[in-house]
């Protein structure tokens, strides 16, 4: 990852006053980094949605829960028919996994990766766009959490690791995928603006699938990262200044790591065809799964 240099700071928001009614939704925000933010915009008096499988903060006032299976593009799709588009001021994607060591398949027959940490965020918001900000008089802002800026442009051909599987391919194309979700996106629309964000290493659940069955590994690596690495209560609490910065949507398009300094895109990623052919093959994917 390498920072722009040429960005030049900009003001944080407070947190102590400028989430006080914002309508908020964090698509994976059940567990790990999503969780921490839901529960410090909460508690600074955001109205927040979250989205995943199971609902652990029923007794944190201000977070209310939408259960699904976002490994499933019937669900995405379910579930962006659900969201309140026109009305919301921010929109964050955290639902993420790490590619497991042995290729694994959903039951709509993508591999669990691909689908659950980029193909349900491309169907997601292929169907809300045109809804965003229909009934707002602000613009609102969409975050999409990956590791955009970390060198790997994508490979195209084999999206669905059906010919051949490699765990770290695999997991570098979904990093791939959400970058161009940034980078496509912010140049088409001007009703939303839109940033991606790059959190580093953090202490949670992503590598849990990684590792696959040694629980023992997982938690031994785990506890050596929280050594090094903030938590995700700490890296929640340093990056929602930036998401509510006041002039933020004069940059739409940034990728932002986590000390909320502006990253230079991944080389070779903004090559357009290469970015609509990557596109174009995803949404085939999505298309075939619910077929």
């Amino acid at each position: 990852m390498k920072v722009n240099k040429q960005f030049s700071a900009i003001q944080m928001g407070d947190i102590n006053s400028d989430l006080k009614g914002k309508q908020v939704v964090i698509v994976g925000g059940t567990g790990g980094l999503g969780r921490a933010i839901a529960q410090e915009m909460a508690n600074k008096g955001a109205d927040v949605l979250v989205v995943g499988r199971t609902f652990r903060d029923q007794n944190i006032e201000g977070i209310t829960f939408l259960q699904a299976d976002l490994s499933l593009m019937r669900e995405a799709q379910r579930v962006a028919a659900l969201l309140p588009a026109e009305t919301l001021d921010m929109l964050i994607f955290t639902t993420g996994i790490f590619a497991a060591p042995k290729r694994q398949e959903t039951d709509e027959g993508l591999e669990r990766d691909m689908a659950t940490s980029y193909l349900n965020r491309l169907l997601i918001l292929d169907q809300i766009i045109p809804r965003l900000g229909k009934q707002s008089n602000q613009i609102p802002r969409v975050f999409i959490m990956g590791y955009p800026g970390s060198g790997s442009p994508g490979i195209l051909g084999d999206l669905n690791a059906e010919q051949s599987y490699k765990t770290m391919q695999v997991h570098m194309n979904t990093v791939a995928g959400n970058e161009m979700l940034v980078l496509d996106n912010y140049r088409r629309y001007s009703n939303f603006s839109l940033f991606g964000l790059n959190p580093g290493l953090v202490k949670t659940d992503i590598r849990s699938n990684f590792l696959g069955e040694n629980r023992l590994l997982f938690k031994l690596l785990e506890t050596i990262i929280g050594w090094f690495t903030p938590t995700p209560e700490q890296y929640a609490e340093g990056i929602t200044p930036l998401l509510i910065a006041p002039d933020l949507d004069q940059h739409t398009g940034t990728l932002f790591n986590q000390k909320s300094q502006a990253l230079l895109p991944t080389k070779g990623i903004n090559e357009q065809q290469h970015m609509q052919d990557y596109l174009r093959q995803s949404r085939q994917l999505i298309a075939k799964a619910m077929a």
